[in-house]
């Protein structure tokens, strides 16, 4: 029987094969941005429907989790693995994390929200550690002659501002914010894989591996493929059941946010500029690993 009509049959009557929800988790990790021009990336806002669902799956004994991510925000890192471990425990299921390309930064950080993270042989893993990257334009403003003009209350509100030379007092700044963010990674890192870690003196630097050496160092359980995995635990039977975002009449992926009429054209040159600037970030991001 073709499997989507096998799915209109109740399980009880499916025989002894076992279902697991898959969720895919691919593409850098930023913050959910309105307009036309957001971003397919990763954020709470956009994995939180398809989580809900996977995990609301009663006859399941698990979730499966695919990771493809080169990382991107803390916040929204951290908020995506909080969920997924908040509703793991509510729902009292197990979770299998699956290495695609890459779990690397905040990438990594949601992959420890697994029981076991598998990953391919050569995955790459790691690069546990916080970076934070602009651009400087004061010099290009100066060439094309433009004159920006700026208001503020508080002395520090310019802080880091790309249009404005560089200062020793905002980079030491925000050096100590990244320090403070970097040692929440690692509290939560060692906290998910406590005794497997070594003590490789480079776990922490933000150097990346691929899945074999990160087997050796503990930051992950094993190498092979989702299925091949899943079947030597659940039984020849198992099978994979994909959960997809909602899509639209139109089958786009729905979306609280959208360009309205009320927009003006400056804002949508706006969002166009974002986008750009985004998408610059995001292949920086995957560039970083060789993809």
């Amino acid at each position: 029987m073709p499997k989507f009509l096998t799915r209109l049959v109740p399980r009880r009557f499916r025989g002894s094969s076992v279902e697991i929800p898959v969720v895919r988790l691919n593409g850098t990790i930023m913050p959910e941005s309105g307009g036309m021009f957001r971003s397919a990336s990763l954020s709470l806002a956009s994995v939180a429907a398809v989580l809900d669902k996977a995990f609301s799956d009663k006859a399941a004994p698990a979730v499966a989790i695919s990771i493809n991510s080169p990382g991107g925000s803390p916040v929204q890192s951290r908020l995506i693995y909080r969920r997924i471990r908040d509703l793991a425990e509510e729902k009292n299921k197990k979770v299998h994390v699956f290495v695609e390309d890459v779990a690397a930064s905040g990438g990594y950080m949601i992959a420890i929200a697994g029981d076991e993270i598998i990953a391919d042989p050569s995955s790459i893993v790691g690069s546990i550690g916080v970076v934070s990257a602009g651009f400087g334009f004061e010099e290009l403003i100066k060439k094309i002659g433009v004159e920006r003009r700026v208001f503020t209350a508080g002395r520090n509100k310019m802080m880091l501002d790309p249009f404005l030379p560089e200062k020793k007092d905002d980079v030491e700044h925000l050096k100590a914010l990244q320090i403070e963010v970097h040692e929440t990674f690692i509290d939560i890192v060692k906290e998910r894989r406590g005794a497997k870690l070594t003590d490789d003196p480079d776990l922490f630097t933000g150097l990346f591996w691929t899945g074999v050496k990160a087997k050796s160092l503990g930051l992950v359980d094993g190498l092979g493929d989702m299925r091949s995995h899943l079947r030597s635990i659940y039984g020849p039977k198992t099978e994979l059941n994909l959960i997809e975002p909602s899509r639209s009449m139109f089958g786009l992926r729905a979306s609280p946010a959208g360009l309205h009429k009320s927009d003006t054209l400056a804002q949508a040159a706006a969002g166009a500029t974002q986008g750009l600037i985004s998408a610059i970030e995001e292949k920086t991001l995957w560039s970083r690993y060789g993809l």
